[in-house]
């Protein structure tokens, strides 16, 4: 874990791209898995540009060191926040506030080995498989109220090929799976990619959209 986050923090830009699925409740009180795709792009310290689309919804987002554009083309609607100056602050911002999913965000973080340390109580290496033709080490970790689980790939380049939450705090332990592919570590981004520019008919809300998963977003 220590070797992948090292690596990813080394990394001034890339892009790659994210299968999740996430698992709910139904109302039924079945479990339910909705797919979503993710591609982002990262340009640190203070750019990310990410498309999500899925049965969830149909999002993008644009932060270009200062303001958070999130707009949803469906609804022809955008909001913004500003005053966040880095990745993480907003990261941080987009999950506590607004309740907005970026899959796999731990692993965006600067220095995360610490943060996805803290608290862990269980660290285990379940062994050697293979990822999408990629041999890697399979990683359980254990912390109160959450299980995580992280492939890494066991060569030179320790990238994450898959990432499992699962909340253990409720008798469902429901879980968000990632699959992460298509790593780019130099594409060549323009910073023109992180600036939001409304397109015609599309307008401004005062705030932004609280997600709502159970098969919708608002």
């Amino acid at each position: 874990l220590k070797r992948m986050t090292d690596f990813l923090d080394r990394l001034q830009q890339f892009s790659v791209n994210t299968q999740n699925i996430i698992e709910e409740l139904h109302v039924s009180g079945h479990r339910v898995d909705y797919d979503l795709s993710a591609n982002m792009t990262v340009k640190r310290p203070n750019r990310l540009s990410a498309e999500r689309t899925g049965q969830l919804m149909n999002q993008r987002f644009f932060y270009d060191g200062k303001t958070l554009t999130v707009y949803n083309p469906n609804e022809k609607v955008y909001a913004t926040e500003t005053k966040l100056d880095t990745i993480e602050e907003m990261i941080t911002f987009a999950r506590e506030t607004v309740g907005i999913l970026l899959p796999a965000a731990d692993l965006l973080y600067r220095n995360a080995f610490p943060l996805m340390m803290q608290d862990v109580t269980l660290a285990v290496v379940v062994g050697k498989t293979v990822v999408g033709g990629v041999e890697c080490d399979h990683l359980l970790f254990s912390r109160p109220g959450v299980d995580f689980q992280v492939w890494v790939a066991a060569g030179k380049q320790p990238l994450p090929a898959r990432y499992i939450v699962t909340e253990t705090g409720t008798p469902a332990l429901l879980s968000v799976v990632t699959r992460l592919s298509d790593w780019n570590m130099a594409p060549a981004v323009d910073d023109a990619k992180f600036n939001f520019v409304p397109p015609k008919g599309v307008k401004a809300i005062s705030s932004m959209p609280r997600e709502k998963i159970d098969g919708s977003a608002r």
